[in-house]
């Protein structure tokens, strides 16, 4: 059956001597065809691209350069797009759920510097033939510092203290007197109790001849008594030179609360210099009831003097060299080191965008706080496009106001003092003198917010900005900044300077307790590792210790030599 099956498919073609091929004889043939023609056009190919290799010269070392460069602008160029896209600045600070101009817990603390019942006054002890004189160093707030600790060594000499002599000499050249920019009646009356004060060294028939002296940095009771008591005893008139940060940290309590006496209370400007303040302040609460006051600190001095380096090329290497070249004992810099460990001060533009990440909103007024800025207009733009509001004494006040200020370093830093002392919030862009007072004053008087970046994490946090989405990146910022805010107990007692951090002088309201377990229930406060964190991290390339060794300025051509120290 199968096989007439079979024969039924069979076809007979002509002249092929009855040779009958099948249906599936013609296809396996045309299958055939179709195999050999695709063999040969492989084959083809095949000596085509064997003789283009060999024609072909080899790719050269450009060409391979070609091809990665190519190959790398275009993944930069995807990337920058991407991120472009990410990181859109937002013109609103965002509502964070907390008030921005004010701490919480500052309610709970109080400035207290008032002395103790067993604190012998100035009628007890102080000797009837024992003169202390006194020579500042430095600007405006160096010299703060030297006067209020000249009470202090004053008290613990027994002696008379004539009134400080300002620096008249080194940088700013200011060749204003005390009396020219401190209430010195003020000053004189309001410390009766603790030191006896006197204008002027009493003549006693003649012009005395006064023997200088310089004490060590950071000297103690002891050390006075050990170097000095002895010259006061037998000379009955010493003047010690170059003072500021001469006298240690760490002091009983009621000779820390003599410091604050004096530097809270005592030590006020002069009545042109208060007025003018005020005019400055009422007007920028004209402009909004809430204002932010930064001290840039971004002068071409400042940026040589840190060793800091801002991509400004060979220009800038060339213009901050040859300034940085008045400190002959500087080592040299290592710009990269300096920024990776925090201790440059942050570009304008990075202050902005710390300040938008905290919830600060476009809307808010800044009262700038600066000399001469390096780059000037064009430096100073990013932050402007971020905060339009912006102001400083020269914008707000007319130059006929200013005039009699403006010719005096001293006097122009004293009306930046006001309106940063009196601002909601106060930032500082180093850890320098001013930032250092002016922290320490208003945790005295109430703990308003002072910001301070952490520099040392924020540095790769903006460097990497833009492989990132702005809500990571502020949630960083606001992480990198906690105990960098100016709220209480940010920092152990007994840690830095003291005039920064006052605690002898801080006290706690009877409800502090409650409040501080509340507080730890809601999650607020500083952890230890947070503290720890502001304590280490923070920016000290303006360490007193750091300029006494290193910062020498000599004048060239010249036999004397100054200290300097950055304000």
């Amino acid at each position: 059956m199968k096989k007439k099956k079979r024969e039924e498919r069979n076809i007979r073609l002509p002249g092929s001597n009855d040779l009958f091929v099948g249906l599936d004889g013609i296809l396996w043939r045309k299958r055939h065809r179709v195999f050999s023609f695709i063999s040969a056009v492989s084959c083809c190919l095949l000596l085509l691209l064997f003789a283009f290799s060999i024609l072909t010269p080899p790719p050269t070392a450009t060409d391979h350069f070609l091809f990665h460069h190519i190959s790398a602008v275009r993944k930069t160029q995807a990337v920058e797009s991407i991120s472009d896209k990410a990181f859109e600045v937002p013109a609103s600070g965002g509502n964070l759920g907390r008030d921005l101009w004010s701490s919480s817990q500052s309610k709970f603390y109080y400035g207290c510097s008032k002395a103790s019942k067993t604190f012998p006054t100035a009628d007890r002890k102080t000797h009837p033939n024992r003169y202390l004189m006194i020579a500042t160093s430095g600007g405006l707030n160096q010299q703060r510092t030297g006067i209020i600790d000249a009470v202090v060594v004053a008290y613990i000499l027994n002696a008379t203290l004539v009134i400080p002599k300002l620096d008249k000499h080194s940088y700013w050249k200011d060749t204003s007197d005390f009396a020219e920019i401190f209430n010195v009646d003020l000053f004189i009356s309001s410390l009766e109790r603790d030191v006896e004060i006197i204008k002027e060294l009493p003549r006693n028939g003649g012009e005395a001849w006064v023997p200088h002296m310089r004490v060590p940095r950071k000297c103690n009771s002891e050390c006075y008594q050990t170097r000095v008591l002895p010259v006061l005893n037998t000379k009955h008139v010493v003047e010690l030179t170059k003072f500021d940060y001469r006298l240690s940290n760490r002091l009983e309590t009621d000779l820390q609360k003599l410091r604050c006496r004096v530097n809270y209370h005592a030590l006020r400007f002069t009545d042109p210099i208060l007025e003018m303040g005020k005019i400055l302040v009422e007007r920028m609460r004209m402009k909004a009831n809430h204002f932010i006051a930064l001290h840039l600190r971004f002068e071409p001095d400042m940026l040589a003097f840190s060793g800091c380096y801002y991509g400004g090329g060979e220009e800038e290497r060339e213009e901050l060299g040859a300034i940085r070249m008045r400190w002959e004992t500087l080592p040299v810099s290592n710009p990269e080191k300096m920024r990776r460990h925090g201790r440059c001060p942050l570009t304008p533009e990075e202050i902005g965008l710390m300040l938008r990440a905290l919830g600060f909103g476009s809307d808010v007024h800044i009262y700038v706080a600066s000399g001469e800025v390096y780059g000037g207009e064009k430096t100073l733009a990013p932050l402007k496009a971020l905060f339009p509001n912006f102001h400083s004494k020269e914008t707000i006040a007319t130059k006929e106001e200013l005039a009699p200020f403006s010719a005096f370093s001293a006097r122009m830093a004293a009306l930046d003092y006001i309106v940063c002392d009196e601002s909601d919030v106060f930032v500082t862009n180093n850890n320098g003198n001013m930032a250092r007072i002016l922290a320490g004053r208003r945790r005295y008087f109430g703990h308003k917010p002072t910001i301070r970046p952490n520099a040392k994490k924020l540095y790769k946090l903006f460097s990497d900005r833009n492989n990132t989405t702005w809500d990571e990146f502020a949630s960083k910022v606001r992480t990198y900044q906690i105990g960098f805010m100016g709220e209480p107990k940010e920092v152990k007692p007994g840690k830095g300077e003291f005039h920064e951090n006052p605690d002898s002088c801080i006290c706690e309201a009877k409800d502090l307790k409650s409040s501080q377990d509340q507080g730890r229930n809601n999650g607020v406060g500083v952890s230890d590792e947070q503290e720890q964190q502001s304590l280490e991290e923070g920016p000290d390339w303006t360490d007193t210790d750091y300029l006494d060794n290193n910062a020498v300025l000599t004048k060239r051509g010249q036999h004397e030599e100054e200290e300097f120290f950055l304000d």
